[in-house]
């Protein structure tokens, strides 16, 4: 009988990489929220695949970038701590676009951090669904020169899309087998270790990230302000009450995510709800307000009270 294997993976690189999408991928179930706007991930979210012989512990971390703010230098710091625990790091790299400075980036500091050459280095490319047969080609041939470029020497380089599951099971098979022999980190069913309120906060973020643009998203937190379940509800009849609020940085900011005579943030709220309860199995009154905290992402005391 094969002893079981158990350990840390963590996913890197540039923002809109596919990190959150393949996370959730692997573990067969929505823990990391996802968007087309680039650095939606703001915590090093852990996701959780147990079987039989193994099991996986996902760090899916923040997109490495050159900072431009507070906020941006703390989330680096993050995917640094992150990836100085874990067994495997796993650079990640889009199918559909030319590997760039950005991920030559995320590549240098991998190799400057690889701890010695004792953790393995694995490149993944993401998003073959949306690149044709040479584009993925293309990336792979591009992320094995980024590599030896860097002195980096890839494990392995797997194509995957989680879109359509392709290579999925390939890379994670492949991942199990790099981890060291010991038993579970967690107890068998859990699919992350994320308070239930951070979830709820993040799924409020995911649904009023939709269809803004410029530069509102980056604008965008969400704190629970109270959450907990109705009293005096029969049995039969729960209730779970969330009261949150969502943080921008300038009162034209607030005008958007709200909309006009509210319709927006009613369309944020309805989506953002029927998430929750999808995720908790029981019904929910979410109660939805929008603030100003101006430059928050630049203020070391906005920060903190923001939860960053």
């Amino acid at each position: 009988m094969s002893e079981f294997r158990s350990g840390l993976v963590c996913f890197v690189g540039r923002p809109n990489a596919g990190k959150s999408t393949l996370t959730n991928a692997m573990v067969g179930t929505k823990v990391a929220i996802t968007s087309s706007r680039p650095q939606t991930t703001r915590h090093v979210v852990r996701g959780i695949l147990t079987r039989p012989d193994a099991q996986v512990v996902i760090l899916d971390t923040p997109g490495l970038h050159k900072p431009k703010t507070l906020l941006g230098e703390r989330l680096n710091d993050l995917v640094r701590e992150a990836w100085s625990t874990v067994d495997v790091a796993a650079l990640c790299v889009s199918a559909d676009a030319p590997v760039g400075t950005g991920d030559a980036y995320v590549v240098g500091e991998l190799s400057r951090a690889r701890g010695g050459g004792r953790r393995a280095t694995f490149a993944v490319v993401t998003k073959t669904d949306l690149a044709s047969p040479s584009q993925v080609a293309e990336r792979l041939a591009e992320v094995a020169e980024l590599g030896e470029k860097a002195g980096l020497d890839w494990a392995e380089i797997v194509p995957v899309s989680a879109v359509t599951g392709s290579n999925v099971d390939l890379l994670t098979r492949l991942l199990i087998e790099r981890l060291p022999e010991g038993p579970a980190l967690y107890p068998d069913g859990e699919a992350t270790d994320e308070p239930e309120e951070t979830l709820v906060a993040e799924l409020i973020r995911e649904a009023a990230l939709e269809g803004v643009t410029d530069e509102v998203p980056h604008s965008i937190a969400v704190v629970i302000d109270e959450m907990g379940m109705r009293e005096d509800r029969p049995e039969d009849r729960p209730l779970l009450d969330v009261y949150a609020v969502i943080y921008v940085e300038r009162d034209s900011q607030k005008a958007i995510v709200i909309g006009k005579g509210g319709a927006r943030l009613k369309q944020v709220g309805t989506k953002a709800r029927r998430g929750i309860e999808s995720l908790l199995g029981t019904p929910v009154y979410l109660d939805l307000r929008v603030k100003v905290a101006k430059d928050w992402q630049r203020d070391p005391k906005q920060l903190r009270r923001l939860g960053f």
